[in-house]
């Protein structure tokens, strides 16, 4: 779940796309024209941004170049200039991926989904700093502070699958549906090999972990910043 800011002037769109993204788990915020969307931009701090180009008041590159400016949050845009000038000048201002109209709502809810997978965090206080885990779901990489991990392809779909869902507690048989694709009681000790695995690579301290944590006699989560460590905040597109 996430805070989804939808920029659209055309009623029967922006209310397709409000409703499917509810449908989907999300909060929702929405704004009409240019200026109203970067106040709503600026007092709600969402996850990420659907962003029409033809917009009142402010055109929507604009207000893609002022986004871009205060902020790293994904931003898609969905528009009718379906021509390679407009996606490029909507990719050189700094949109993530762009939807041209008519589109499929289950390719833009995909899209979406996508570019949250994309997001991490990072300390309050160190927002110069690398992220701790960066995950690009697409090109099957991952980054830890900034620096390429080697992993097998379970341990990625792993490690993604927990990203997805930080602090919360899944089950082992959880873990063995969504990555190994089925679930059996008798192979839960899989999970717990990997596990082993992953944590060589990516904790600090394996044998005292901090982020992939165990729950016992369940499962395991991911925990993105420990009790004891700063605040967080999204800094861009797990």
């Amino acid at each position: 779940m996430a805070d989804v800011l939808v920029i659209e002037d055309d009623a029967n769109i922006r209310d397709v796309v409000v409703y499917q993204l509810e449908a989907a788990g999300h909060r929702v915020r929405i704004a009409a024209d240019g200026v109203a969307a970067l106040e709503a931009f600026r007092a709600a701090e969402p996850a990420l941004v659907i962003l029409d180009l033809m917009l009142p008041r402010l055109p929507g590159l604009d207000v893609l170049r002022v986004i871009r400016r205060e902020s790293d949050s994904p931003v898609i845009v969905l528009s009718a200039r379906g021509r390679e000038a407009d996606k490029l000048a909507g990719f050189e201002l700094g949109a993530d991926d762009y939807v041209t109209k008519p589109f499929a709502m289950r390719e833009l809810l995909a899209r979406v989904e996508a570019a949250l997978r994309r997001r991490t965090l990072t300390p309050v206080d160190a927002a110069n700093e690398p992220p701790l885990i960066d995950i690009d779901d697409d090109a099957h990489i991952v980054r830890l502070r900034g620096e390429r991990v080697q992993l097998t392809p379970k341990e990625f779909e792993l490690l993604s699958y927990l990203v997805r869902h930080p602090n919360q507690v899944c089950s082992r048989d959880m873990i063995l549906d969504s990555v190994w694709g089925y679930s059996y009681p008798g192979e839960t000790r899989t999970v717990d090999v990997h596990m082993h695995w992953l944590r060589q690579k990516v904790e600090d301290d394996p044998a005292n972990p901090r982020h992939l944590v165990t729950v016992r006699h369940y499962g395991y989560k991911f925990v993105p910043v420990p009790e004891e460590a700063p605040r967080t905040r999204r800094a861009t597109s797990a």
